[in-house]
C-alpha cells in the first residue's frame, strides 16, 4: 500500500489559505490513512474516551507522517499522532499513555479555553482544512496513502499547539485517572516522559515537537514516579492482544515508510516471526519484487484465512499491478471480514467500477451507500458513485453526487451548481430531490461567506 502524494484542489487550498496567517514557523501536515492502523488506535483509545466521559465515535482520529515524536489535539474533538511515536514506541503501554494525556486536553477542554482569538481562528481553520479534504482518501484505498496538506501560506502550530504548565498538570492527572479507570498501568507514560526528558538539554530545533509543545519538568517525571509506584497495575503488561496490534503495526508503518534495507536490517529474512514477514511482504510490494510479496502474503494467509488486513493487503497489491479480477476476491473477503470498515468498502467498490461490468456499478453503488454510512465526510466516495450512475445514465444521481463530492472540498459554487441541476431533474418532493435542495442552499450560503471572506 505505497504511498501516494494526493494533489490538492486548488479551490479548497484557497479557501483555507486565505485565513491562515503567514509565520516565520511552519509545519506541513501529511496525512496517512490505513484501516488497520487506525482499528489498532481505535481500541487502543475507545477505553479511554468512554472513562472520560467522551462519545468514542465523536472523536476523529488522524495519523500523521512524521518521523518525530509527537502527539496533540486541535479544533474540538480531533486527535492527532506521528507516525514516529508508533514507530519508536517500545510497547502498546506508552501509546496508550500518551493517548491517555491527550484524551486529558480533550476532556479539559483545554484548547477551546485558551481565550486566544487568532489561535482559536487557526485551530479552527486548520482542522475545518483537514476534515473538509476528506480527501486523503483520494487515491481510494486502503493503504498507507500520503495527503500533503499545504498551501501558500503556512500553516503554524508552534504557538497553536503549546500547553500551559497547569493544563499538562491537568491532563497528567486525568490520564493516570484513565489507566486508572481502565486497568492499565501508568509506566508505559513514564518511561515515553523519560524519554522527552533526556532530550531537554538539546537546542529546540533537535528536540521532538512533543517537548517543545507540552512543557516538561523534573516535578512532571517525579509525579509519574509515584504514580507508578503507588498503582496497584504496576508491572502489569499491555493485553497480549494489544501487544500482537502493535506489533503488526509497527511492522506496517516500517514496512511502508522505510526502504527495503532498513526493514531487512529490522526484519532479517531469518526472522519468521509473523510481524516480520509482514513487513517483508510489505517492502518487497514497494521495491516491486511482486513473487516475493505475494509468496509471503500467500503464506500468511494460509495461516490465518480469516485476516481482513491480509487479505486487503493482497488486494493492492494485485490491483496496482494491473491485476484486477483477481483483486476483487480479496477484497470481497475483507470486507465479509471487516464490514464496518469505510476505508476497505472504498476500496471494493474502486475495485468494482474499474472492472467496468454493468451488473457490478449497482453492486459498487450499495458498496459506497455503507461507506457513505460509515464516513459521510468523504468526497471521494461521492466521485465514485458519480461514476457508478453516470455508468446507469442516471444524470440526475450523477449531477447530486458531483454536488455532494464539490461541497465537501469546499467548491461551494461547483457544488451549488451542480445540486441545482440535481434538483431540476429529480422528482419534487422525494428523498434525493430535498437532500439537493439543502445541498444547493447550504452551498449557497457557503458560498457567499467564502467570497465575503476573500
Amino acid at each position: 500500500m505505497r504511498p501516494r502524494t494526493v494533489q490538492l484542489l486548488s479551490a479548497l487550498l484557497l479557501a483555507v489559505t486565505l485565513v491562515l496567517p503567514a509565520r516565520t514557523w511552519a509545519q506541513q501536515i501529511n496525512l496517512i490513512r490505513d484501516a488497520e492502523i487506525e482499528t489498532t488506535i481505535r481500541s487502543y483509545a475507545t477505553p479511554l474516551f468512554q472513562v472520560a466521559g467522551l462519545n468514542p465515535q465523536g472523536i476523529k482520529l488522524f495519523l500523521v507522517n512524521d518521523d518525530s515524536l509527537n502527539a496533540f489535539v486541535a479544533g474540538g474533538l480531533n486527535m492527532f499522532l506521528n507516525t514516529g511515536l508508533l514507530m519508536r514506541a517500545d510497547d502498546p503501554l506508552q501509546v496508550i499513555g500518551v493517548i491517555a494525556h491527550e484524551t486529558g486536553h480533550l476532556s479539559g477542554a483545554h484548547i477551546a479555553r485558551r481565550g486566544d482569538a487568532q489561535e482559536a481562528s487557526q485551530t479552527g481553520a486548520l482542522v475545518s482544512y483537514v476534515l473538509g479534504l476528506g480527501a486523503i482518501l483520494a487515491s481510494g484505498r486502503p493503504e498507507i496513502g500520503a495527503a500533503i496538506i499545504s498551501g501558500g501560506q503556512d500553516i503554524a502550530l508552534k504557538g497553536l499547539l503549546r500547553y500551559s504548565r497547569a493544563q499538562e498538570s491537568s491532563a497528567d492527572q486525568a490520564a493516570l485517572n484513565f489507566l486508572q479507570a481502565t486497568e492499565q498501568s501508568p509506566e508505559g507514560l513514564l518511561h515515553f516522559m523519560e524519554i522527552l526528558s533526556d532530550q531537554e538539554v538539546l537546542l529546540s530545533s533537535s528536540q521532538d515537537p512533543y517537548l517543545r509543545t507540552h512543557p516538561l519538568s523534573e516535578d512532571r517525571i517525579e509525579f509519574y514516579r509515584q504514580a507508578v509506584e503507588q498503582s496497584p497495575y504496576r508491572g502489569q503488561a499491555a493485553r497480549p492482544d494489544f501487544i500482537q496490534m502493535h506489533k503488526r503495526m509497527q511492522a506496517k508503518l516500517i514496512g511502508f515508510l522505510q526502504p527495503l534495507s532498513k526493514v531487512l536490517k529490522k526484519y532479517p529474512e531469518s526472522d519468521s516471526s509473523l510481524e516480520a514477514r509482514y513487513a517483508r511482504s510489505i517492502a518487497y510490494y514497494k521495491v516491486p519484487e511482486l513473487d516475493r510479496a505475494i509468496t509471503l502474503i500467500d503464506g500468511l494467509l494460509a495461516e490465518h484465512p480469516q485476516d481482513a488486513f491480509f487479505h486487503e493487503l493482497k488486494g493492492q497489491v494485485l490491483f496496482e499491478n494491473g491485476k484486477v479480477a483477481a483483486a476483487l476476491p480479496e477484497y470481497e473477503a475483507a470486507v465479509k471480514l471487516q464490514p464496518n470498515s469505510a476505508t476497505i468498502l472504498r476500496s471494493l467498490a474502486q475495485v468494482q467500477i474499474e472492472l467496468n461490468a454493468p451488473d457490478l456499478d449497482q453492486e459498487a453503488l450499495e458498496t459506497l451507500a455503507q461507506a457513505v454510512r460509515l464516513e459521510p465526510g468523504d468526497p471521494f466516495s461521492w466521485r465514485l458513485a458519480a461514476v457508478a450512475h453516470g455508468r446507469q445514465g442516471n444524470e440526475a444521481m450523477t449531477a447530486l453526487s458531483l454536488a455532494e463530492a464539490a461541497f465537501l472540498s469546499g467548491r461551494y459554487v461547483e457544488a451549488r451548481d451542480r445540486a441545482d441541476r440535481a434538483q431540476a431533474l429529480l422528482p419534487q418532493g422525494s428523498p434525493a430531490g430535498l437532500r439537493a435542495a439543502d445541498l444547493q442552499n447550504e452551498a449557497e450560503r457557503r458560498a457567499q461567506k467564502q467570497k465575503k471572506n476573500n
